[in-house]
């Protein structure tokens, strides 16, 4: 009996694993991955990256020949330690961390051991690779930048992350992506896509031969190729201006939206982050918490946009009907309002619409701001018709555009007043600075740049992008949509021939390029830092915009200066001398050349400070002084 049961007990566990084979191998719906089988070795063939060209196909980013030395962590046997690292130029104590690097993150998958091998030291080493049992070679691009200008436009490509790792299947530990700039943008148009062979182990983990005859195996296909909407010529140039400056420009053509020129300074040379000094450069920048060389300030540094702001309050005044362009307000050195007021520098008055454009009035632009807040029954109502309009000029939001950073910038509504003031318990004077660009509002160089170009264009603009042509393929519609603002074509003309007098006859007027007729604003704004607990007074910032001709403009530009003193001493300079370049393609006026490339602001930036800004609360007192425009005190806010 005993005998019986023993022999049926092994037919009975022997047809258990007859049954579960033949329901593995025949009903199984579950799909073989050959991904996950540990008896294939997956040998990847990384595609070329596709190529950056400008807009007038000079090319920037190449690709150059890049060796890495890869480990599998349990295959690796005995080995001459000492010859290994000689011959890769690290210490024995390198070899240890990284290889039990390695083994922790995976015994059995393929990691990058070290990367980037010079084409001298990989001929030496293929030679002796037979020697290394779990150690290969694995070929793929690096960069090869054509071009030491654009670091913030071209970005790098780095080592992936593990955050990337988790969310991306595509990415193996080791591979490389793009890590700032169009790299980061259009990274899976350049990167192509990978290709990979199978290939077979025995018992003994040794290579036997390809997997199923190669037939899984893929080909890598190629990135395409890119144009960006950059003349290489004109960011340049911009980048030998901003030289010892800080700051960004922004350079816009107004009937497409293409970015010309997207300069931040300083910058660096983008061939400092590649290859094996990558890392190490790379901390470097990163580590500048005082110039701040990986912060690009065109798109990210949110500033008070100033007396340019100004244009704005003119449109919306006119499209609300609360003035007319002949109507004319007193300037008695400013503007009073209860028992306070905001000054203003000597100029002719009354003044209208023309003149306060151009000699930059801050008296008009209180009246004209308070007569659009105040012709609602609220001023909530207001503030809300007015934040509506300032918005549409795309700022206050991220303008949806194909760049890999950038800030919203603020433009403050009713919702805003009601939490700091309580619901409709102020009044039009508590934001009286908004009449001037100053107050709660703020913007990038790229906002105000598209905003000069929705001036110039008369109402509308296109999202500014970067991207102008694609390999075989289209850009995407929202690239040449056009977006209007709130602003009738009709109440352009005044504001514009304000700009152009700011030129003619305003702040502007030693700016002049011979045979360009230009539209511009200068602004400028105070600059606080808290110093050993005090807050103190630094040099004011320079800002411009402007856009030219004044008809059918090709070009406008943002120009914002850190320290830069008044709108038209660093700032105006520099967008005159942008615009003949982009429009005549030389320069006449070598006088403005030579006296920005001999003026350096590096005095300024060494002067002591901890670089906390100076916060601002409802009971502080700010004095802001605009040396082409203004000498502003606003105080707390009154009933009036």
């Amino acid at each position: 009996m005993r005998k019986l049961f023993l022999l049926m007990t092994v037919i009975g566990v022997g047809l258990i694993f007859l049954a579960r084979l033949y329901y593995l191998q025949i009903h199984n719906t579950e799909s073989y991955n050959v991904l996950e089988d540990n008896a294939v070795r997956k040998v990847y063939d990384y595609p070329k990256r596709g190529y950056v060209y400008d807009r007038n196909g000079v090319l920037l980013v190449a690709n150059q020949p890049s060796y890495d030395v890869m480990v599998i962590p349990r295959e690796v046997e005995a080995l001459d330690t000492l010859e290994f690292c000689n011959l890769l130029k690290i210490t024995k104590e390198d070899f240890i961390k990284k290889y039990n690097r390695t083994y922790r993150y995976s015994p059995r998958l393929p990691q990058v051991f070290v990367s980037h091998l010079a084409k001298e030291d990989y001929a030496v080493l293929q030679e002796k690779m037979r020697k290394f049992d779990g150690f290969y070679i694995q070929k793929r691009s690096l960069r090869s930048y054509q071009t030491s200008i654009g670091a913030n436009v071209l970005g790098d490509i780095a080592e992936v992350n593990q955050s990337t790792l988790n969310k991306n299947s595509y990415y193996r530990s080791g591979d490389l992506i793009g890590n700032q700039g169009v790299e980061k943008t259009y990274e899976k148009t350049l990167r192509g896509v990978k290709g990979i062979k199978f290939i077979q182990k025995d018992r003994f983990n040794k290579n036997i031969g390809p997997f199923k005859e190669g037939t899984l195996d893929t080909l890598s296909q190629p990135g395409k190729d890119i144009t960006i909407t950059i003349d290489a010529s004109l960011q340049e140039y911009g980048e030998l201006l901003m030289k010892n400056k800080r700051g960004g420009i922004i350079a816009i053509e107004p009937s497409s939206g293409e970015i010309l020129a997207m300069i931040s300074g300083p910058s660096y040379n983008p061939n400092l982050l590649v290859g094996r000094e990558r890392s190490k450069n790379f901390t470097e920048l990163y580590r500048d918490s005082i110039a701040k060389p990986l912060f690009d300030r065109s798109l990210q540094a949110m500033y008070p946009p100033g007396s340019p702001f100004k244009t704005l309050n003119a449109l919306i005044a006119l499209q609300e009907g609360v003035v007319t362009t002949q109507e004319r307000f007193s300037c008695a050195m400013g503007y009073r309002y209860g028992n306070r007021k905001m000054g203003c520098h000597a100029h002719s008055s009354p003044v209208n619409m023309n003149l306060g454009i151009a000699e930059s009035c801050n008296a008009y632009f209180a009246n004209v701001y308070r007569r659009i807040i105040d012709k609602y029954d609220k001023p909530s109502i207001g503030m809300d018709k007015w934040s509506k309009h300032i918005k549409s000029f795309g700022l206050g939001n991220y303008l949806n555009n194909d760049l890999s950073v950038g800030q919203p910038g603020k433009v403050p509504d009713s919702k805003k007043y009601n939490r700091d003031y309580g619901k409709d318990k102020w009044y039009t004077t508590f934001t009286i600075s908004n009449a001037i660009g100053q107050g709660e509002v703020l913007a990038t160089p790229i906002q105000l740049a598209n905003m000069a170009a929705a001036i110039g264009n008369r109402g509308f603009y296109y999202t500014p992008h970067i991207i102008k042509n694609i390999q075989n393929d289209t850009i995407p519609s929202k690239y040449t949509t056009r977006k209007e603002t709130t602003i009738d074509k009709r109440h352009f003309e005044p504001v514009i021939q304000g700009m152009f007098d700011v030129y003619n006859k305003g702040t502007a007027e030693t700016l002049q390029i011979p045979g360009i007729e230009i539209c511009g604003k200068t602004g400028t704004a105070e600059n606080f830092a808290i110093v050993d607990s005090v807050k103190t007074q630094l040099t004011d910032h320079s800002i411009f915009v402007a856009f030219a001709p004044k008809d059918n403009p090709k070009i406008a530009i943002a120009v914002f200066i850190e320290n830069g003193y008044f709108g038209s001493r660093f700032a105006g300079r520099m967008a005159s001398l942008m615009i003949e370049k982009h429009i005549k393609g030389e320069i006449s006026r070598t006088d403005m050349e030579d006296w920005i490339l001999t003026h350096s602001l590096e005095n300024e930036y060494a002067k002591p400070h901890s670089g906390e800004p100076f916060k601002i609360n409802r009971e502080t007192t700010l004095q802001i002084v605009d040396k082409d425009d203004v000498k502003l005190t606003i105080e707390p806010p009154i009933k009036s």
